[in-house]
C-alpha cells in the first residue's frame, strides 16, 4: 500500500518489480542478447524509458502501481515470448515490423495463432485475465491515500524521466546492421526495435529503383513491336513453393509432371534464391516485381510495403504498363491483406483481382484452390482476346498452400498416391504439402494449355515465395537449404536440348523476363 507523504519512495518497489525481472526475461530470447552492462549505454536508456512510459501510462488508467507493474512484465514477457516462437519457425526474431501482425493476428487468426501454439495463445488470454481481475481487486488506488494533485505532480514526474531516458538513448546512432539475429543480439529487444522504427522514420524508400527498368526505357513503348507481338505474361507466385522431392527420394516423381515438362521445354529453369523463409511473402513479392535486392532496401528489408512501395518505385509491371500492357494481379483472399490494395496501384497495376472474385468457389482446405485461380486467369486472357485488345500481363499470388498445413487431415490412399516409399514418422505435414503441390502442378497445366491455344504468344513464369514451415518433417527428414524453384516458359519458343538448371535471385527474375520477352517481341 502506498502511504500518504511519501508517494515517490512507495512506488520504488513497484518501479524495480516492473523494470529488473525484464533484463532476466530477456534472457530467454534466441539468440540471446548481450547483458546490459555490455551494451551501449543507450539501449539500457530506451530500455528504462520505454518501460518507464508503460509503467506511468497503467499508472495513469488503473492507479493501482503493483497492477501496473505487472502489466508492464506482462507485456514485455508477450514480446518475448512471441519472439522465441517466430525465431522457432521462421528463424528470426521479434522486430518493429511486426507489430502490425499483432492487428492481423485478430483479423486473420488462422493465419498466424496456429504458429503461436493454440494453447500459449489461451494461456496469454486467460493469464491477461485473471491479473486484469485480480489486480483491480486486489489492490486499492494509490489515489484512495494521496490527494489527487500528489497523484498528478507523481505522473508528471515519471513522465518526465521516461522522455528524459528515451532522449538519452535516441541521441546515439544504434548502427543496426539489419540482420535481426545480430541486432537483437548486440541491442537488446527494445534497443533493437527502437533503431528499426527510427531507420524507418528516416529512410522514406524515395529514389529507389531498379536500373534494369531505367535502362530499358520504362516511359517508352518497344517500337519494333506491334501489339500482336506483344506476347501475355502469366507470372505466378505460389504460395510455398519448392521441389519438395529433394527432402525425400520416396515421393512420387510423377506429383511435379507438368512442372517438370515445362521445365525440360522452359527458356530456363532452377532453383530460385529468396530473402524469405517460410512467411514474409512480400519480401520475394516486392523483390520480383521491383528486382531490387533485400540487402540494399536497409529496413524496408522486411516489409517494403509499409513504406518503399508507397514512395514511388519502378516495377515490372509499371514497365510493361507503359508498353501498352494491361497489368492485372490476381490473389484469392483479402485485397487489404499487407495493403496490397494500396500499394499494387502505386507499382503500376490496373486491377487488383481479391478474394471477391471468387464468392463462388468451393475451397481447398480454407483457402481458394490453384486450379480455381487458373481458371480465373483462363477467363481474363479470354476476355481480352474477344476484345482484340491490349497484351496482358498478369501476376497471380496463389493461396491454397498456405499454412498452417498441421491443421489440416489426412485423406484415404493420400501415402499410396504421393509416395512409392511411407515417409517416416512425424511427416504429415509432408503429405498435406504434396497434395497441395498436385494442385499447382494442375495449375501449370491449365495455365500453358490457356496459353498455347492463343492466338497470341504467351509467356508462363512460375516459382516459389519461400519454403513452407514444417517443423517436425525437417526434424525428420533435415531441413532445406531455403531455395524455392522457378522457370521461364515460353508458348512459342522451346530451346533445341534441354537446359542445365540455372540458380538464381528472385530479384534477378523480371531481368530474365525481360531479356527472353526482347527476344520474342521480334522473333513472332
Amino acid at each position: 500500500m502506498v502511504m500518504p507523504g511519501t508517494p515517490l519512495l512507495a512506488l520504488v518497489p513497484a518501479l524495480l518489480l516492473a523494470l529488473v525481472p525484464t533484463f532476466l526475461i530477456e534472457a530467454l530470447l534466441r539468440p540471446r542478447p548481450l547483458p546490459f552492462w555490455r551494451r551501449p549505454a543507450a539501449c539500457t536508456a530506451l530500455h528504462l524509458g520505454v518501460l518507464l512510459l508503460i509503467f506511468m501510462l497503467e499508472l495513469a488508467v488503473f492507479r493501482r502501481p503493483y497492477f501496473a507493474a505487472l502489466s508492464v512484465l506482462g507485456w514485455f514477457g508477450f514480446v518475448v515470448l512471441v519472439s522465441v516462437a517466430k525465431e522457432q519457425v521462421l528463424r528470426e526474431p521479434f522486430i518493429y515490423q511486426d507489430f502490425d501482425y499483432f492487428t492481423d493476428a485478430i483479423r486473420h487468426p488462422r493465419l498466424y495463432l496456429p504458429f503461436l501454439g493454440w494453447t500459449r495463445a489461451l494461456l496469454v488470454a486467460a493469464a491477461l485475465a485473471v491479473a486484469i481481475t485480480g489486480g483491480m481487486l486486489a489492490e486499492r488506488p494509490v489515489t484512495a491515500v494521496m490527494p489527487m494533485g500528489a497523484f498528478i505532480a507523481l505522473l508528471t514526474g515519471l513522465t518526465l524521466t521516461a522522455v528524459a531516458l528515451l532522449w538519452l538513448g535516441s541521441r546515439t546512432d544504434l548502427a543496426p546492421v539489419f540482420r535481426p539475429g545480430e541486432d537483437l543480439g548486440r541491442l537488446g529487444l527494445i534497443g533493437s526495435i527502437w533503431s528499426y522504427a527510427g531507420a524507418e522514420r528516416a529512410d522514406d524508400g524515395r529514389n529507389r529503383s531498379a536500373a534494369i527498368f531505367a535502362a530499358r526505357g520504362e516511359q517508352s513503348p518497344v517500337s519494333s513491336a506491334t501489339p500482336m507481338q506483344l506476347p501475355n505474361l502469366v507470372v505466378v507466385q505460389s504460395e510455398s513453393f519448392f521441389d519438395a522431392r529433394r527432402l525425400f527420394s520416396g515421393i512420387k516423381p510423377g506429383i511435379l509432371r507438368q512442372f517438370d515438362a515445362l521445365g525440360a521445354a522452359s527458356l530456363q529453369h532452377g532453383k530460385l534464391q529468396v530473402p524469405a523463409w517460410g512467411a514474409n511473402t512480400v519480401r520475394t513479392e516486392f523483390g520480383f516485381l521491383s528486382a531490387l535486392p533485400a540487402d540494399g532496401l536497409g529496413v524496408h528489408r522486411f516489409n517494403p510495403y509499409r513504406r518503399l512501395a508507397r514512395a514511388g518505385v519502378a516495377t515490372l509491371a509499371s514497365h510493361l504498363r507503359a508498353q501498352g500492357y494491361r497489368t492485372v494481379c490476381v490473389h484469392p483472399y483479402i485485397a487489404g491483406f499487407y495493403d496490397r490494395n494500396i500499394v499494387f496501384p502505386l507499382m503500376g497495376f490496373d486491377e487488383f483481382v481479391d478474394i471477391d472474385a471468387f464468392a463462388d468457389v468451393i475451397g481447398e482446405g480454407p483457402y481458394v484452390g490453384d486450379v480455381a485461380v487458373a481458371e480465373r486467369v483462363a477467363a481474363l486472357l479470354d476476355a481480352e482476346e474477344a476484345q482484340a485488345s491490349r497484351p496482358l500481363f498478369i501476376f497471380v499470388i496463389t493461396m491454397e498452400n498456405h499454412g498452417p498445413l498441421h491443421l489440416e487431415k489426412m485423406q484415404p490412399g493420400d501415402i499410396e498416391r504421393l509416395y512409392d516409399v511411407p515417409p517416416p514418422a512425424g511427416c504429415d505435414d509432408l503429405t498435406f504439402y504434396l497434395r497441395h503441390l498436385c494442385n499447382a502442378d494442375h495449375m501449370l497445366a491449365r495455365l500453358a494449355e490457356r496459353l498455347s491455344r492463343s492466338a497470341r504468344a504467351g509467356c508462363l513464369c512460375f516459382y516459389g515465395d519461400h519454403v513452407p514451415i514444417m517443423a517436425s518433417v525437417y526434424d525428420a527428414l533435415g531441413e532445406p537449404d531455403g531455395a524455392t524453384d522457378y522457370l521461364l516458359w515460353h508458348s512459342r519458343r522451346h530451346p533445341p536440348a534441354l537446359q542445365p538448371p540455372t540458380t538464381m535471385r528472385v530479384e534477378d527474375l523480371a531481368g530474365l523476363i525481360l531479356s527472353q520477352y526482347a527476344t520474342v517481341n521480334t522473333s513472332l
